[in-house]
């Protein structure tokens, strides 16, 4: 099972990854994340970012996804190709090769769970700050979304401490075998 969160920068991707990761492991199963790509990129990222550094960035994204899902269970993606693809929109335009990629790999996907934007990014020494910027991504990313009718599991931005425990009841039907052996307490839920 592959799972990606996807959304722009600041949104908490990262820190619902690790703690979705834990849950799944107290389950018994084995998880692993393919963390942001973008922050290994030896080329320039944010608005600075390059077509370049975006393929980049692209290429290594599907080349962590394959070599996770080839040894694990449940694969945790810390964004997707379509949220990266965003960024390559964003800094140079639209791609006719990698719109046909998106349309390969998209299904690759068991769950995408968008997380959207609400609080500014905070600094961390790679993403931007700049609240524009961060909506710009959102905004090319809902188009994306809407213009390939691309079914997510949309999060609310007032409920983020509710987050892990929507992700892992949309999991559920995929995880536990069809006689549940256990409640949805003991599945900590």
């Amino acid at each position: 099972m592959k799972i990606a969160l996807i959304g722009s920068h600041g949104v908490g991707k990262t820190t619902l990854c690790f703690e979705l990761a834990a849950r799944l492991k107290r389950r018994g199963l084995d998880v692993e994340i393919v963390r942001e790509i973008a922050r290994g990129c030896p080329l320039p990222i944010n608005q600075e970012t390059t077509r370049e550094a975006q393929e980049w960035i692209l290429h290594s994204q599907i080349a962590a996804e394959i070599e996770a899902a080839a040894r694990h269970e449940v694969v945790l993606c810390d964004r997707a190709v379509i949220d990266n693809y965003c960024y390559l929109v964003q800094a140079a335009g639209g791609s006719p090769e990698w719109e046909a990629m998106l349309d390969r790999w998209l299904p690759t996907y068991d769950l995408l769970v968008h997380v959207p934007v609400w609080t500014p990014p905070a600094y961390d020494g790679v993403r931007a700050v700049e609240p524009g910027f961060q909506q710009q991504i959102e905004l090319l990313l809902e188009g994306i979304l809407t213009a390939r009718d691309i079914g997510v599991l949309r999060l609310a931005p007032g409920d983020h401490d509710r987050w892990g425990r929507q992700i892992l009841e949309a999991m559920l039907p995929t995880l536990e075998p069809t006689l549940p052996l256990f409640s949805a307490e003991e599945l900590d839920l």
